[in-house]
């Protein structure tokens, strides 16, 4: 896994090409890591979550016998809370808006890790596999709640019930990915779309993400409650007050992400 912060974009790669990135527990653990360490710096600003080679990501890797290795009564539960669960947990709860560029196949989990963004670009090749049923499983790594909600119980039903591959354009089409670019242009339209986000207001878009992705689990009360302590939280932001004064000033504002 390759990893740069530039311009306060946090910028990770997957690079197991030769295993269209299969996630291994320690290559999980890495990511895990380093969207716990982008949430906290200051100076990161924005994520982007791409790979190389032909695949974005194929899942977790199965392979080394952990598919067939004798388990007990729980065993299962508990890799998929401590592993795939706590993963795609981490992209949904980072505090700073997470970008997937997906370059090519996102199968399994890493159709999950992509549809957990906060925006999903896709390259022209890409498509995205619900792939457990192929093998005889249940969705995982939070399937099940994250697509009902960006596509519906119907769609997302077809998806997982069938296991067909869905080129990117379908994908689009759907609403699980929000554009599709050539693939020599994925990692150029990546970068601006990073930058124009490191360059907002930090905090409230860290707030707009929570309270986006709190609205689908809660009522309408809960929901207007929650938005009404974001926005008294976020008024004590530097940048709130510097887009308010832009604003009376009649000018651009600058964010400082403070």
């Amino acid at each position: 896994m390759r990893h740069e912060t530039r311009d306060h974009v946090s910028l990770i790669t997957l690079d197991r090409p030769e295993a269209l990135n299969a996630l291994s527990p320690v290559m999980r653990e890495r990511l895990v890591a380093l969207l716990s360490d982008a949430s906290a710096d200051p100076d990161v600003r924005a994520v982007v979550l791409t790979g190389t080679g032909r695949g974005f990501c194929a899942g977790a890797d199965l392979r080394g016998g952990a598919a067939t290795a004798e388990r007990v009564p729980g065993d299962v539960a508990r890799t998929l809370r401590l592993g795939a669960q706590r993963l795609v947990a981490a992209v949904l709860d980072c505090e700073k808006p997470v970008i997937a560029a997906v370059n090519g196949t996102a199968a399994g989990l890493g159709a999950h890790l992509a549809l957990a963004c906060d925006l999903v670009l896709a390259a022209e090749s890409a498509r995205f596999i619900e792939v457990f049923v192929r093998r005889g499983l249940v969705p995982d790594g939070g399937g099940a709640y994250l697509l009902p909600r960006l596509i519906g119980p119907q769609r997302a039903k077809e998806l997982m019930l069938f296991g067909d591959a869905l080129p990117a354009a379908d994908a689009e089409r759907l609403g699980l990915v929000n554009r599709v670019v050539p693939d020599g242009q994925l990692d150029k339209t990546a970068r601006e779309w990073a930058a124009r986000l490191a360059a907002g207001p930090t905090r409230a878009l860290a707030l707009t993400k929570q309270l986006v992705n709190a609205s689908l689990d809660g009522d309408r009360a809960s929901a207007f409650a929650a938005e009404a302590a974001a926005q008294e939280i976020n008024m004590t932001t530097a940048d709130a007050r510097e887009g308010l004064r832009a604003f009376v000033e009649r000018r651009s504002p600058e964010f400082g992400g403070r």
